[in-house]
């Protein structure tokens, strides 16, 4: 049976449903000690921690969770019965400690650390014996440090391969987490392809980056942080490669709040979901090219599939251009550094009404390298306008180049570069070409610089450039 047609999987979204309602119900009240928090283990394995003001009724929670009028006794027995739910620890045991279900149904308090929720999460659910025999999965980067950092921390070997293409800051903190990095193909399905390769000959326990239902549960909980957070939330924007995250979040969300709308983004250049969705079935697509590296991905799970088509209303999908304008704004704005993949969201904003909506776009990650920071920078100033480089024919005289320079001044230009030609002629002396790049306010700004060349007799042309320094 399907995830969502799971008995584990109702009871989970009942209780998310309960959580996010009771929530609202008591921050409606004035009272903000409702202190209730989840970590995922597993399919449908959610721990609650449950502090309910004590003139709260059964009644009042029993309207409020579910139009079916179920029992809040009921559905608490049941949870309890299957080991889902425990009580509250101490104030100050909550602030250091999380709680854990172990497989024998008994509730333990382990330290929590700084470390990936999910990746951890996916270990408990693993025996003893799959993590003897070592793991090894594939990943872009984001998965590929969540399994070695799990995996180091929990003593177990790991091999993670990762496309050639990968940018070297994740390959070097995969490393950085001790696990075995091995370098294969131009896309994440090449390196797939080796890693379920190496699971066979070598008897690893492989761990899928996104065609997983317990990951997609535990990477589904981020909708759980949303509806605490905004629980009015009217649009999520999921980044989607392979669905993993998209199938988890939207499932959820959708549990949470039917109403609400998920949208998945994709770059054009390997927009294998939405191909799948207008197909109607799982397809691999020819080739993929995109800057978004993360989602580069030529078939998504089949697994998660289902779900998609379920919880995901719509999928856009979008040029690398729109990542590069996006990239702008959220440095300039907020100072945050994301990649690619993680920028898609904040990129479909500009295609969406949101006007009167509380929208959140899913920002999945920030793995970039210094490269790739200066090329998006450089790229973004030239699409804005703010940098850019014109040509002109000079007489080979003193006093021409500075006469050019005072226009550029005069226009308040800053001149970053200039390059002086004397060869472009046989007869130098007739013409020089000279090349000028520089900084400007926008568009507007730069159309009145080139203005000015030519109303001083320099027939000024602009240059297509796609580096400042180049």
């Amino acid at each position: 049976s399907s995830m969502g047609d799971s008995e584990d999987m109702r009871l989970w979204g009942l209780l998310s449903r309960l959580q996010w309602l009771t929530s609202r119900y008591l921050m409606n009240a004035g009272r903000d000690d409702a202190a209730i928090r989840d970590v995922s283990r597993g399919q449908g394995k959610v721990l609650t921690l449950l502090k309910l003001k004590p003139e709260i009724s059964q009644k009042d929670l029993t309207v409020l969770m579910d139009m079916r009028q179920q029992s809040l006794g009921e559905l608490l027995s049941k949870l309890e019965k299957k080991g889902l739910v425990v009580r509250e620890p101490s104030e100050e045991d909550r602030r250091k400690v999380i709680v854990r279900i172990t497989d024998e149904g008994r509730a333990e308090a382990e330290k929590l650390g700084e470390r990936p929720t999910v990746e951890f999460a996916f270990f408990d659910c693993l025996t003893d014996e799959e993590k003897a025999r070592g793991l090894v999965t594939a990943s872009a980067g984001n998965h590929a440090q969540g399994v070695a950092y799990a995996a180091q921390a929990s003593g177990v070997a790991a091999t993670i391969v990762m496309p050639t293409t990968t940018p070297l800051v994740k390959v070097n903190n995969t490393k950085d987490y001790g696990a075995n990095v091995v370098l294969h193909g131009e896309v994440f399905d090449d390196a797939a392809e080796l890693a379920a390769q190496l699971a066979e000959e070598q008897g690893l326990t492989y761990v899928h980056p996104f065609n997983d239902l317990t990951l997609a549960t535990g990477q589904g909980t981020i909708a759980y942080e949303i509806f605490q957070d905004l629980p009015d939330v009217d649009v999520i924007l999921i980044p989607i490669g392979g669905g993993g995250l998209a199938a988890g979040v939207s499932t959820l969300a959708k549990l949470l709040n039917p109403n609400v709308e998920v949208i998945g983004v994709e770059p054009t250049g390997a927009a294998s979901m939405k191909a799948s969705l207008d197909a109607g079935h799982v397809v691999t697509l020819d080739r993929v090219e995109t800057i978004a590296d993360g989602v580069a991905v030529k078939t998504p799970g089949d697994q998660i599939f289902p779900y998609i088509q379920q919880n995901v209303d719509r999928v856009l999908a979008l040029e690398d251009s729109e990542l590069v304008e996006a990239f702008l704004d959220i440095m300039e704005r907020h100072k945050m550094i994301v990649e690619n993949a993680g920028l898609l969201t904040v990129a479909a904003l500009k295609h969406l009404d949101c006007k009167g909506k509380n929208v959140v776009s899913i920002l999945s990650g920030g793995n970039m390298d210094v490269i790739t920071m200066a090329s998006l920078v450089q790229y973004g100033l030239i699409n804005r306008g703010r940098v850019f480089t014109f040509s002109v024919m000079l007489p080979d005289r003193p006093g021409e180049l500075l006469h050019v320079a005072d226009i550029v001044a005069h226009q308040k230009g800053n001149i970053i570069k200039l390059e002086h030609n004397q060869f472009v002629s046989i007869n130098r002396l007739s013409k020089v070409e000279l090349r000028v790049t520089l900084e400007a306010f926008g568009h507007e700004h730069k159309a009145a610089i080139l203005k000015a060349l030519q109303s001083e007799g320099y027939d000024a042309q602009l240059v297509d450039s796609t580096a400042i320094y180049g």
